[in-house]
């Protein structure tokens, strides 16, 4: 009897080992994720999951298919797709294989966390997809949609394969258009919250205000919240945990819409009209924007009005004596570098000048040139009697003082309201011969350029027998080209006799000038003809630039690019590295760097040669 309750003892004591072993045994199993070792391998068996890729069936659509609609369509990129590249180009784009790789990773964890909901949104849009066989425009919006940003991601990977292989010239290009593709894939998620809410609005106005429907009331709460999720949202990584979840919860919303409203042409329809819409609100506010930035540019402001007045009324208050410039005998000497800037702005005068001096090796041999007006000859002369130029000599000359000039405006008769068209300040470098007529050379500036290096060596630039030296701008794609027949008249015979339409065009702004080359070819009386042509028939459109291109054509000495780099007022792509590299920069355009319209990104080339500390800046309150 001992016996058998000893042996039924050790049974149950056996049992109870074991049913105490046994989970300690299976458990730790999973624990080994929990080491750096285990959390590696469970990484890697995450790569290796292959997300679906056959598509969903479609009742409404024949040989159609698409994924799941509550979440963008997965882009996976597999090795096969590269395998044929070299090991070189592999290894260049390792890296960015296995940023994917973790994307994906994170995308399965973050799937995972919310499978629960996930299901239950699935189970009432395929319920919703299945009942849709009146709706097919809509769905293969849907599908073409889905299709297209695979297609566009496919596109990223090739774009990023050829780069490696492409020669180095080709490479900055290509890298740029792979960037601008891949921004467009990251993207992806916002640009269907944002077409989500149109698709809810569109859906809203089929329903009666005076019906207090649910599915209303539902549509109007979703946009609130896709709207709130999307904000000013421009790339995925902006958004919100939440916002996915939320993408699934509109989708089924609009599923309920879809079952409500099948007929697809009322939908279509309703679709055009909003963008009709839209289109028309673009275009008024464009005009209105243009409107604004044009009345922005040709407005003076307060604090220009305030310093000139102040500059005005201390020059009037000096003698005679004073208002004089020092080393007048250097005003006509030829054998010194002369600058000439044309203007009414006291700053950007004061910019053209400071940054010429500071640039100069040797400031001392430099004589600078500034004609303005009568009204504004008193504030630019006082400037720069507080502020002269270093060792540099200056020169402050009134034109209504000059008699032989043209008294009469005649491009006031164009009926333009833009000083740059009608101001006779524009028309002065076509008598240049006449204005310096003890000078051989002579370098022109517009008053909106900033002087970067030293420009000694263009004077020793081989003009060839030309008058003019200036850089060209007919290279397409960019934002200076420039072609003949943009600006001039080729239907007019006289001029498809005489020009060449593909001649090269080039730009006002920085311009070396022969004086003596000019004087020979009597080039003002060639410009005088053209301007009383046009005067007669349209020849050109209204400006300097295509009575330039008339006057010099043939007579036009092309530089290296890097001496004028242009667009700076216009363009805001200019590639900064070039602009750090060019002798001359340009604010061609409206937005100069003096108003509150202009670029911020290119003001301070123009700030950094002005001190607002100055007190008179700081009384007009005229800032950085």
């Amino acid at each position: 009897m001992k016996q058998f309750r000893r042996c039924q003892r050790i049974l149950l004591l056996s049992l109870l080992s074991l049913s105490v072993i046994a989970p300690l045994v299976f458990v730790s199993r999973r624990f080994k994720i929990l080491t750096p070792h285990g959390r590696r391998e469970f990484l890697d068996d995450l790569s290796t999951v292959a997300y679906r890729t056959d598509p969903l069936k479609l009742n409404a659509i024949e040989q159609e298919g698409t994924g799941e609609l509550e979440e963008p369509k997965q882009v996976v990129y597999e090795e096969k797709d590269v395998g044929s590249k070299s090991s070189k180009s592999a290894e260049k784009i390792n890296d960015s294989v296995e940023s994917r790789h973790e994307v994906h990773r994170n995308i399965f964890l973050e799937r995972n966390e919310s499978q629960h909901d996930k299901g239950q949104d699935q189970v009432a849009q395929h319920k919703g997809l299945s009942s849709m066989d009146g709706d097919k425009k809509e769905v293969n919006t849907t599908v073409m949609h889905n299709q297209n940003m695979h297609t566009r991601s496919r596109r990223v990977a090739d774009g990023n394969i050829e780069m490696v292989d492409k020669q180095s010239g080709k490479e900055k290009t290509q890298h740029q258009i792979s960037r601008s593709r891949l921004r467009r894939v990251r993207n992806q998620k916002v640009w269907e919250i944002r077409d989500q809410i149109i698709r809810a609005r569109a859906y809203l106005s089929f329903i009666p205000a005076s019906r207090n429907s649910p599915l209303a009331k539902e549509l109007k709460l979703r946009i609130k919240e896709m709207e709130r999720a999307v904000r000013e949202a421009t790339k995925d990584s902006d958004l919100s945990r939440s916002a996915l979840q939320k993408m699934r919860h509109m989708e089924a919303s609009l599923s309920k819409a879809r079952r409500a409203f099948p007929d697809c042409t009322a939908m279509t329809t309703k679709l055009r009209a909003m963008n009709h819409i839209a289109e028309q609100q673009v275009r008024s506010q464009r005009y209105q924007t243009s409107y604004l930035v044009h009345l922005a540019a040709r407005t003076t402001q307060k604090g220009f009005h305030c310093l000139s007045m102040r500059l005005t009324t201390d020059y009037f208050s000096l003698s005679p004596e004073e208002s004089k410039f020092p080393n007048e005998n250097k005003i006509h000497d030829p054998k010194l570098h002369h600058y000439a800037v044309f203007s009414d702005n006291i700053l950007a005068c004061a910019v053209v000048v400071n940054s010429t001096v500071f640039t100069a090796k040797e400031p001392e041999k430099l004589v600078l040139h500034v004609l303005t007006n009568s009204l504004n000859f008193p504030a630019i002369s006082m400037w720069f009697l507080l502020n002269p130029p270093g060792k540099a000599t200056i020169h402050i000359q009134n034109i209504d003082n000059i008699k032989w000039l043209p008294k009469d405006n005649t491009f006031k008769k164009h009926n333009s309201s833009d000083p740059r068209y009608t101001s006779e300040l524009n028309y002065l470098r076509f008598y240049l011969p006449d204005i310096f007529p003890t000078l051989n050379k002579i370098v022109l500036f517009d008053h909106d350029v900033v002087v970067q290096r030293d420009l000694s060596r263009l004077w020793d630039v081989n003009m060839n027998g030309k008058v003019i030296a200036a850089v060209g701008t007919c290279k397409e794609g960019e934002t200076s080209f420039r072609r003949m027949d943009m600006f001039i008249n080729f239907s007019d015979p006289f001029i498809a006799k005489r020009f060449d339409v593909n001649a090269c065009t080039w730009a006002f702004g920085m311009n070396l000038f022969d004086l003596q080359r000019w004087r020979i070819h009597n080039l003002t009386a060639v410009y005088h003809k053209y301007l009383q042509m046009g005067f007669e028939r349209p020849l050109w459109n209204i400006g300097s630039l295509p009575l330039g291109w008339l006057t010099f054509y043939n007579k036009t000495k092309f530089l290296d690019r890097w001496w004028h780099v242009l667009g700076l007022g216009v363009n805001s792509e200019v590639d900064r590295n070039v602009i750090e590299r060019a002798a001359v920069i340009h604010y061609n355009g409206i937005r100069k760097p003096w108003l509150d319209i202009a670029m911020g990104r290119y003001k301070n080339y123009w700030t950094n040669f002005l001190q607002f500390d100055h007190p008179l800046l700081q009384r007009c309150n005229l800032q950085v």
